[in-house]
């Protein structure tokens, strides 16, 4: 079995990302690739989980994990997301570090999948602008207290993801930039399910049709049909042009709540974080998409 887990982050259009996979089930399901409901694995894989703290996992552990989940569907490969797999928002960020409890959770899940091959799926986003989101769905009254003193310059992606690798080399990890995504919407989509590039899929631009004007979208079609042997690469390049010209400016926009910070903390915060995607992208076993 090839399992795929998507675990987020949060605050990365992660839901949204569900609802495309779901929307390509059917045709998915013919390829042999399997996209169960949210419903049928989330608290059975956390409870899973929960119990291999611990105790190992029973000999037949992993096959009736798969009896419950795919309900005798027949699959190759299996899509499974969980943005809650690595803690709630609120607890993200432990001792300096983004989804402390990663590595120990990857490793569980490949001492349950020994055999299996084994796919993280991970938006990245810039902590200049992921901090404050799970501060907003925090209790703490300021920055300081829900970082627990951690400084907020020296929190990196590349810390955890290389952690991950540390404690479960043998999973292979998919990253990319939460800011991208508009234009890497469909690889995206493509990559989860392991399909060629440029084959059909549902959904390919439900990002875009959001943050882009009604007359943009229309044009945008209107490009992509005369011109129909563009690359994947020309398609970004024409998708980051048309978005220049008709993005929606309050839906890609956002007010930040983080007490104490100006502009320069978010600036010099952006820096480090396109520093650390380099720093990601030389991780091995990771792929990191670009654009």
């Amino acid at each position: 079995m090839q399992l795929v887990l998507h675990a987020g982050a949060h605050f990365t259009e992660e839901e949204r990302l569900v609802r495309c996979l779901l929307r390509n089930k059917e045709d998915f399901s013919k390829r042999g690739i399997a996209v169960p409901g949210p419903s049928k694995y989330r608290t059975l894989l956390r409870e899973t989980l929960a119990a291999m703290q611990d105790n190992a996992p029973a000999p037949d552990a992993r096959d009736v994990l798969l009896d419950m989940i795919l309900d005798d569907e027949n699959a190759d490969r299996m899509i499974l997301s969980h943005m809650f797999l690595f803690g709630a928002p609120r607890a993200c960020v432990r001792n300096g570090m983004i989804y402390e409890g990663a590595p120990q959770r990857m490793a569980q899940l490949a001492a349950l999948f020994p055999h299996d091959e084994i796919e993280l799926f991970l938006a990245l986003r810039n902590p200049g602008t992921f901090l404050p989101a799970l501060f907003e769905a925090a209790p703490q009254d300021d920055m300081s207290a829900f970082l627990r003193g951690a400084d907020p310059f020296a929190i990196s992606w590349s810390d955890t993801l290389s952690a991950i690798r540390a404690a479960a080399p043998q999973v292979n990890i998919t990253a990319w930039c939460f800011e991208d995504m508009p234009m890497l919407w469909a690889q995206i989509i493509r990559e989860m399910a392991g399909l060629e590039h440029g084959e059909k899929i549902v959904g390919g631009f439900d990002l875009l049709s959001d943050i882009m004007t009604k007359d943009g979208m229309q044009r945008f079609r209107a490009y992509l049909k005369s011109h129909p042997t563009m690359t994947e690469m020309q398609k970004r390049r024409v998708i980051a042009a048309f978005l220049d010209k008709f993005a929606i400016e309050d839906e890609i926009e956002e007010e930040l709540n983080a007490p104490g910070w100006n502009e320069d903390t978010i600036d010099t915060m952006t820096d480090l974080y396109e520093e650390d995607m380099t720093a990601v992208a030389r991780i091995p076993g990771v792929t990191f998409i670009a654009p």
